[in-house]
């Protein structure tokens, strides 16, 4: 059995694709989702994948405009960035629910594990 990638992981392929994607607006967020949703394992694992960008960048944003002294103007503009990454990443989400949701990178169920762990394969 191939084990689960990092959400982390997941996130990164996302973007990557996402971005080499660029000249097909709107598709690219799907197809780089689905193959995020796909690299986690599951559909609820890559809709925590394609979120992830998004709060980075917003926590980021924030953390460099309170280096400039202005904390709340970060906050506000995080805050707002991060609202239109996730509006904008839609079909990253729907990607990815659909990438996790047809992974076959699951987990055995544990009836199967017991049963082949007897050797009654």
């Amino acid at each position: 059995m191939a084990s689960r990638s990092s959400v982390v992981g997941a996130s990164i392929w996302m973007v990557v694709v996402t971005l080499l994607l660029f000249f097909l607006p709107g598709v690219n967020g799907l197809i780089g989702g689905a193959i995020g949703g796909y690299k986690a394992g599951s559909a609820g694992r890559g809709v925590a994948a394609a979120v992830l960008p998004a709060v980075v960048t917003a926590v980021a944003l924030w953390i460099v405009l309170t280096a400039f002294s202005l904390p709340v103007l970060g906050f506000l503009a995080g805050l707002a960035t991060g609202v239109v990454v996730l509006l904008a990443d839609l079909g990253m989400f729907v990607g990815a629910a659909i990438g996790g949701a047809v992974s076959n990178r699951r987990p055995p169920r544990q009836e199967t594990t017991d049963r082949l762990a007897r050797g009654q394969g």
